[in-house]
């Protein structure tokens, strides 16, 4: 007996995925407030350094990266697709400006001369949010491509999604307890993914090949930037590109 094609879900099973992505869409946007909740969200309460105005352009930017998700979670969940879809086009332009603002704080903040990562050289540590940029552009680009492959689509979205939260665990106060470094910012991230796909295996009764080859990348990506941030190749590359 054929079996049937890992995109042609039951609909009860399809509808018993959707909590996945509300409930991802919340835990994204916690994680991002409880990071930056310090520095941003609640700096008027805990008296840190202003900021610029690029940084918080940035702010700003990436909140709403955050609600469109959960928005467009939630427009799916409830069977409003056509919306969706039309909002998917507001979504292309955020996700180009993500990129773009994410870019273009980090030369700004390497050009300084202080790197956001205590004991690592601001040459080093742009490696982070270029690797950060070159993970997020990857995975929404092909979520993008495979837009009419719905199963495809919304899992690479939402690994696009989470794999931009590595930022927000670096301001978590891991160095509390003698944990602390890229290496764990990255563990940290990944966790929370891997519940995700665990998750969705459960439900499925098998791991959909979109979360294999998305998470694939994203540990690609992760190790990629741990092994060429301290090569003169590395250092040539960031010179140039903080002019």
């Amino acid at each position: 007996m054929a079996s049937a094609p890992i995109d042609a879900l039951p609909a009860t099973r399809a509808r018993g995925e959707r909590p996945l992505y509300t409930t991802a869409a919340l835990a994204g946007a916690l994680v991002m407030f409880a990071g930056f909740a310090p520095s941003y969200y609640l700096k008027s309460l805990v008296g840190t350094p202003e900021l610029t105005t690029l940084k918080h352009f940035h702010g700003v930017v990436m909140t709403t990266w955050f609600v469109l998700f959960f928005v467009q979670a939630r427009l799916v969940a409830t069977g409003r697709t056509a919306t969706h879809r039309q909002l998917g086009l507001a979504g292309i332009f955020l996700a180009a400006v993500v990129a773009a603002t994410g870019m273009t704080l980090a030369i700004a903040s390497v050009r300084t001369g202080v790197s956001p990562v205590p004991g690592i050289p601001p040459l080093v540590f742009l490696v982070l949010p270029v690797g950060e940029v070159v993970s997020f552009v990857g995975l929404f680009s092909a979520a993008i491509a495979l837009r009419k492959r719905g199963a495809w689509h919304k899992r690479l979205m939402l690994l696009a999604c989470l794999t931009m939260l590595t930022p927000a665990f670096a301001r978590f106060p891991t160095d509390a307890i003698g944990l602390s470094g890229p290496p764990v910012f990255f563990a940290l991230t990944d966790l929370l993914i891997l519940s995700c796909i665990a998750y969705d295996t459960v439900k499925n009764r098998r791991v959909h090949p979109a979360f294999i080859g998305g998470f694939v990348y994203i540990v690609v990506v992760q190790g990629g930037r741990l092994a060429i941030s301290q090569t003169a190749a590395w250092t040539r590359f960031a010179q140039w590109l903080v002019g």
